[in-house]
């Protein structure tokens, strides 16, 4: 049985041997995850559908200079990240608006009030974060990604990542710690 990678790997070489169904197989492969990554980082469905299609059309481009095939996944992951990056700064610049909107909390109608209190707390705190380290808390926390997938993911040094890791989270007990001095 061939793991998700040598599938990546045969499709990838495919394509570049001019075969254009290797593309499509990839789209399907993949597209939906895009699209699902993008909303988890924009938390707005049509937007993640633009930044899923703007990343093919960067993957197309620039898949004759992937050196690894096999590294498929982690390589189109890191463009609809940086991609999904670009239009949250667009957006923080054109409204000054949060990252999230509390959705997940309001829906969670059988938290207690302080469970949803703390909870309202912490998104505020993360949204006052700089972006890299609001990515960084996302994929290390939310989508469980190591630390070197992270590191791949967003072509920074694993000593970066554990860096922004540390600040954010100082960053946030100092924000909740004096949050709680004020309540």
């Amino acid at each position: 049985m061939k793991t998700n990678q040598e599938i990546d790997e045969k499709l990838v070489k495919a394509y570049k041997a001019g075969d254009k169904k290797a593309l499509a197989a990839l789209v399907k492969r993949w597209h939906k995850l895009f699209c699902d990554k993008a909303y988890w980082l924009v938390k707005d469905k049509e937007a993640a559908k633009d930044i899923a299609q703007d990343s093919w059309s960067i993957i197309i481009n620039k898949i004759e200079h992937l050196k690894e095939p096999k590294q498929f996944k982690y390589w189109a992951y890191r463009i609809v990240i940086n991609k999904a990056t670009d239009w949250l700064r667009l957006q923080s610049k054109q409204q000054k608006q949060p990252f999230n909107d509390n959705k997940d909390i309001e829906d969670d109608a059988e938290d207690d009030l302080e469970n949803q209190q703390l909870k309202q707390r912490l998104l505020k705190a993360i949204n006052q974060l700089p972006e890299n380290q609001k990515v960084i808390i996302g994929l290390f926390y939310t989508q469980s990604y190591s630390i070197k997938q992270i590191s791949d993911l967003l072509n920074i040094s694993v000593g970066t990542v554990k860096s922004r890791l540390f600040h954010a989270r100082e960053k946030l007990k100092i924000t909740l710690k004096h949050k709680n001095y004020e309540n």
